[in-house]
């Protein structure tokens, strides 16, 4: 069979890699792809969100399953227009249709589901420019910090966490009055700052019945000690330490069977992943957000810890058994650091020539910003390299990931020494 992954990061390059493990794959293409895909798969240069390209794709190249990897495709809607399609209709798509995207598409939305549902969430309101002054009435019953929320997808950037009052009052005139975050900000929801340590885990649900996978916790400030300004996150570990047999079964029994049930109650036929980023508050798990594809880098560590055939686990998704199908995972820790340019998460420059990754042995090497440029693998994104090892501990896989970074150049090359530090 011929299947076909939309997107061009880590992640991607961490599904291909999965997926050519399967025996059943003929040939594996990806969309627009990198310079690490190009290795072990097809690249086809097109716009993931540009559909009728897709079509072409899939139609030329006889593509049976299309595995989505980004939110834009299916919160724009990749999945219905398969749907809808004739010459598509029968190609089984991973990844929730736009009423289940709306999970991660609408911040609102998402925290009305909760509530609904009873998964346990922070308190919160939502507003727009017409009633700004309940808005600023709603952040004076709260206590600071202040976390502010742009309802629509804004790049990974529409959440502001201030401790001043006055400047979250100024920061959502700012968001709905001028549209700080575009039409993402036209609403925003305010809730109450929760406290504990972070975590994600990863569910995939064929929409009855799901597969609980690896825990991750990723770090997402650019300077050590989880300083400075975020970016989409400069490495992960899993499993989580905390995240003990009792934490997880809390989380399967208050979030994750909520959350299936409360999807089948709506009438949402759900089929791909839900990323669950969670708060633990004294081993008590309360959900900060959904998300409706798998995190970046978070992927880079989870799957390569389950040993399960992925492409299984997607027929088993597509026909609705995946209650049937084998599901193990490693009970080794995975750790990824990831490799920026300079100036990352703001300017940068691309083009930069990327050496020594090919006589990397102890790690696996994901391509996120990459690509091919005269023969050479150049930068072409903010974060270009993530870098996954194996240990016993933390420690150990952290010290593989580090000595096989050492091997690896580019002009401006930038990442984080301290990876796992709350943890070890």
């Amino acid at each position: 069979m011929n299947v076909l992954i939309l997107g061009s990061g880590g992640r991607e390059h961490a599904f291909a890699l999965k997926l050519t493990e399967s025996k059943k794959i003929n040939q594996l293409f990806v969309a627009p792809g990198n310079a690490g895909t190009d290795k072990i798969a097809k690249n086809i240069n097109i716009n993931p969100t540009d559909f009728k390209a897709v079509k072409k794709t899939v139609l030329e190249n006889n593509i049976k399953m299309v595995v989505v990897g980004p939110e834009a495709p299916l919160v724009a809607g990749v999945h219905d227009f398969f749907l809808a399609d004739n010459d598509l209709k029968n190609i089984p798509v991973i990844g929730p249709k736009k009423d289940g995207a709306l999970l991660e598409g609408s911040k609102d939305f998402s925290k009305q589901f909760m509530q609904k549902h009873g998964v346990p969430t922070a308190r919160y309101q939502s507003f727009t420019k017409d009633n700004l002054q309940e808005g600023f009435a709603f952040l004076e019953t709260l206590a600071p910090p202040f976390v502010l929320k742009a309802d629509g997808l804004a790049a990974g950037k529409g959440v502001l966490i201030l401790n001043s009052l006055e400047e979250a009052k100024a920061e959502l005139e700012e968001m709905v009055s001028n549209q700080k975050f575009g039409e993402a900000s036209s609403t925003v929801v305010i809730e109450e700052f929760l406290k504990g340590i972070e975590l994600s885990v990863f569910v995939l649900t064929d929409g009855k019945n799901y597969k609980i996978l690896p825990s991750a916790k990723d770090y997402k400030r650019i300077g050590e000690g989880d300083t400075g300004l975020n970016t989409g996150g400069m490495g992960a570990i899993s499993p989580v330490p905390f995240a003990d047999d009792a934490f997880l079964n809390k989380v399967e029994e208050l979030v994750v069977k909520p959350t299936i049930n409360g999807l089948q109650k709506d009438g949402i036929d759900y089929r791909g992943f839900i990323f669950i980023g969670l708060m633990n508050d004294n081993g008590n798990p309360s959900v900060v957000e959904y998300n409706v594809r798998m995190g970046d880098p978070e992927t880079e560590v989870v799957l390569p810890r389950i040993e399960s055939d992925l492409f299984d686990l997607f027929e088993g998704v597509a026909n609705q058994n995946l209650n049937t199908k084998s599901f193990s995972v490693t009970n080794k820790t995975a750790t990824t650091v990831m490799l920026v340019s300079g100036g990352y998460p703001e300017a940068y420059e691309k083009g930069k020539e990327i050496t020594g990754f090919d006589t990397v042995k102890e790690s696996i090497v994901f391509h996120a910003g990459t690509t091919i440029k005269e023969n050479k693998v150049v930068t072409s994104g903010g974060r270009v390299i993530a870098v996954t090892s194996f240990g016993n501990t933390i420690e150990e896989a952290l010290e593989k990931s580090y000595k096989s970074i050492d091997k690896i150049y580019f002009d401006k090359i930038n990442y984080r020494k301290d990876i796992g530090f709350d943890l070890v």
